[in-house]
Protein backbone atom coordinates (compact mmCIF):
# COMPACT_ATOMS: atom_id res chain seq x y z
CA UNK A 1 0.00 0.00 0.00
CA UNK A 2 1.41 3.39 -0.81
CA UNK A 3 0.11 6.81 0.63
CA UNK A 4 -1.76 7.85 -2.58
CA UNK A 5 -3.84 4.90 -1.71
CA UNK A 6 -4.86 5.65 1.54
CA UNK A 7 -8.40 6.48 1.54
CA UNK A 8 -11.39 6.41 4.31
CA UNK A 9 -13.48 3.22 4.89
CA UNK A 10 -17.12 3.24 2.59
CA UNK A 11 -19.35 5.66 4.09
CA UNK A 12 -17.02 7.04 6.42
CA UNK A 13 -17.64 10.71 5.24
CA UNK A 14 -21.51 11.90 4.66
CA UNK A 15 -21.69 14.97 2.70
CA UNK A 16 -24.27 17.37 4.43
CA UNK A 17 -27.33 18.20 2.96
CA UNK A 18 -28.25 21.00 1.21
CA UNK A 19 -31.38 22.82 2.34
CA UNK A 20 -33.71 25.41 0.40
CA UNK A 21 -32.93 24.12 -3.15
CA UNK A 22 -35.97 23.25 -4.46
CA UNK A 23 -39.01 20.93 -3.46
CA UNK A 24 -37.40 18.34 -5.21
CA UNK A 25 -34.43 18.04 -2.98
CA UNK A 26 -36.76 16.39 -0.14
CA UNK A 27 -35.00 19.67 2.04
CA UNK A 28 -36.48 22.71 -0.12
CA UNK A 29 -39.05 25.04 0.69
CA UNK A 30 -39.01 25.27 4.43
CA UNK A 31 -35.55 23.83 4.64
CA UNK A 32 -36.59 21.70 7.36
CA UNK A 33 -37.86 24.15 9.73
CA UNK A 34 -41.99 22.89 9.22
CA UNK A 35 -44.30 25.68 8.55
CA UNK A 36 -44.20 29.54 9.37
CA UNK A 37 -43.94 31.02 12.76
CA UNK A 38 -41.63 31.91 15.45
CA UNK A 39 -39.87 28.16 15.17
CA UNK A 40 -39.15 28.82 10.92
CA UNK A 41 -37.02 31.83 12.16
CA UNK A 42 -33.27 32.55 13.65
CA UNK A 43 -32.65 32.93 17.10
CA UNK A 44 -35.49 31.14 19.04
CA UNK A 45 -35.03 30.43 22.21
CA UNK A 46 -38.04 28.96 23.84
CA UNK A 47 -36.53 25.46 25.27
CA UNK A 48 -38.80 24.39 27.83
CA UNK A 49 -41.88 26.47 27.14
CA UNK A 50 -44.74 24.37 26.73
CA UNK A 51 -47.35 26.28 24.98
CA UNK A 52 -48.62 27.75 28.15
CA UNK A 53 -48.79 24.42 30.00
CA UNK A 54 -47.02 24.37 33.34
CA UNK A 55 -43.67 23.45 32.37
CA UNK A 56 -41.98 19.97 33.64
CA UNK A 57 -39.28 21.84 35.67
CA UNK A 58 -41.60 23.81 37.71
CA UNK A 59 -44.00 20.59 38.21
CA UNK A 60 -41.09 18.95 39.69
CA UNK A 61 -40.32 19.16 43.05
CA UNK A 62 -36.59 20.84 44.11
CA UNK A 63 -34.12 19.23 45.70
CA UNK A 64 -30.35 19.42 46.80
CA UNK A 65 -28.73 22.60 48.30
CA UNK A 66 -25.32 23.99 46.77
CA UNK A 67 -23.48 25.90 49.84
CA UNK A 68 -21.48 28.74 48.34
CA UNK A 69 -19.77 29.11 51.89
CA UNK A 70 -18.52 25.80 52.18
CA UNK A 71 -14.15 25.45 52.73
CA UNK A 72 -12.83 23.10 50.49
CA UNK A 73 -9.00 21.98 51.55
CA UNK A 74 -6.40 20.27 50.09
CA UNK A 75 -5.85 16.80 51.84
CA UNK A 76 -2.99 15.25 52.07
CA UNK A 77 -1.85 11.99 54.21
CA UNK A 78 0.82 11.41 56.17
CA UNK A 79 2.34 8.63 53.78
CA UNK A 80 2.92 12.23 51.23
CA UNK A 81 4.56 13.70 54.50
CA UNK A 82 6.83 10.22 55.34
CA UNK A 83 8.02 10.24 51.39
CA UNK A 84 8.87 13.89 51.03
CA UNK A 85 10.92 13.64 54.62
CA UNK A 86 12.38 10.06 53.37
CA UNK A 87 13.46 12.13 50.21
CA UNK A 88 15.25 15.21 51.72
CA UNK A 89 12.22 17.62 50.40
CA UNK A 90 10.42 18.38 53.76
CA UNK A 91 12.88 19.81 56.69
CA UNK A 92 10.68 17.93 59.66
CA UNK A 93 13.09 20.24 61.66
CA UNK A 94 11.24 22.83 61.31
CA UNK A 95 6.84 23.39 61.86
CA UNK A 96 5.47 22.51 58.66
CA UNK A 97 2.62 24.35 57.41
CA UNK A 98 0.66 24.57 53.91
CA UNK A 99 3.38 26.92 52.84
CA UNK A 100 6.56 24.69 53.34
CA UNK A 101 4.73 21.90 51.46
CA UNK A 102 3.83 23.88 48.87
CA UNK A 103 7.59 25.27 48.44
CA UNK A 104 8.56 21.17 48.89
CA UNK A 105 6.11 20.30 45.97
CA UNK A 106 4.31 17.47 48.01
CA UNK A 107 1.18 20.27 47.58
CA UNK A 108 -0.01 21.91 44.69
CA UNK A 109 -2.38 25.12 46.52
CA UNK A 110 -3.65 25.25 49.93
CA UNK A 111 -6.71 26.00 48.88
CA UNK A 112 -9.13 27.31 51.75
CA UNK A 113 -6.17 25.20 54.45
CA UNK A 114 -4.78 21.72 54.45
CA UNK A 115 -6.62 18.64 55.97
CA UNK A 116 -4.46 16.49 57.67
CA UNK A 117 -5.66 12.31 56.63
CA UNK A 118 -4.36 9.46 58.05
CA UNK A 119 -3.39 7.12 55.03
CA UNK A 120 -0.32 5.62 55.59
CA UNK A 121 2.89 5.30 58.61
CA UNK A 122 4.22 8.32 59.84
CA UNK A 123 7.82 7.69 61.61
CA UNK A 124 9.05 11.25 61.17
CA UNK A 125 8.57 13.00 64.08
CA UNK A 126 6.90 16.52 63.11
CA UNK A 127 5.03 19.56 64.56
CA UNK A 128 2.85 20.26 61.87
CA UNK A 129 0.13 23.60 61.32
CA UNK A 130 -3.02 22.31 59.55
CA UNK A 131 -6.83 23.74 59.11
CA UNK A 132 -7.96 20.10 60.07
CA UNK A 133 -7.22 16.60 60.68
CA UNK A 134 -8.80 13.61 61.29
CA UNK A 135 -8.70 11.65 64.86
CA UNK A 136 -6.42 9.03 63.23
CA UNK A 137 -3.99 10.79 62.21
CA UNK A 138 -3.84 13.55 65.13
CA UNK A 139 -3.14 9.95 66.77
CA UNK A 140 -0.43 8.78 64.52
CA UNK A 141 1.33 11.86 64.81
CA UNK A 142 1.35 12.11 68.76
CA UNK A 143 2.49 8.26 68.22
CA UNK A 144 5.48 9.52 66.36
CA UNK A 145 6.36 12.21 68.77
CA UNK A 146 4.86 15.01 67.14
CA UNK A 147 2.19 17.80 67.15
CA UNK A 148 -0.45 18.92 65.30
CA UNK A 149 -1.83 22.56 65.28
CA UNK A 150 -4.99 23.28 64.19
CA UNK A 151 -5.36 26.60 62.82
CA UNK A 152 -8.48 28.92 62.45
CA UNK A 153 -10.23 28.61 59.26
CA UNK A 154 -9.63 31.79 57.06
CA UNK A 155 -13.11 33.50 56.92
CA UNK A 156 -13.15 33.19 61.08
CA UNK A 157 -9.97 34.50 61.75
CA UNK A 158 -10.79 37.66 59.21
CA UNK A 159 -14.27 37.84 61.26
CA UNK A 160 -12.47 37.89 64.59
CA UNK A 161 -10.67 40.40 63.89
CA UNK A 162 -13.17 42.83 63.20
CA UNK A 163 -14.77 42.43 66.92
Amino acid sequence: MKLNELRDNAGARKSRIRVGRGIGSTKGKTGGRGGKGQTARTGVAINGFEGGQMPIFRRLPKRGFKNVSRRKYAEIDLKRIQAAADAGQLDVSKTVTADALIEAGVLRRSRDGVRLLANGELKARITIEVAGASKAAIAAVEKAGGKVVILTPKAEAAGAADA
